[in-house]
């Protein structure tokens, strides 16, 4: 499936946390946090606005966005607003 986003959105692939903690315990989905990191997968046309780029690991707002699968992996379509950082 190919989704291209409008306006000032960007489409961000979520990061898979670790899910065995150093002790070698396995913790599942459902106990695990939301992760507010991903890697920027496509963005939107309003060139002005946006202030990222493909490819670039950004930090966004915890409750941020609406969550999609895209080829079975989960991503995140968010308003360049509720990006908070680019991380290097």
């Amino acid at each position: 499936m190919k989704v291209r986003p409008l306006a000032d959105r960007v489409i961000v692939k979520l990061e898979q946390k670790e899910a065995k903690t150093a002790g070698g315990i396995i913790i599942p989905d459902t106990a695990q946090e939301k992760t507010q990191e991903g890697t920027v997968v496509a963005i939107g046309d309003d060139k002005e606005v946006i202030k990222v780029t493909v490819g670039q690991k950004v930090m966004y707002d915890k409750y941020a966005g609406t969550q999609i699968k895209i080829d079975n992996v989960d991503h995140l379509i968010l308003k360049m607003a509720d990006i908070i950082a680019v991380i290097e």
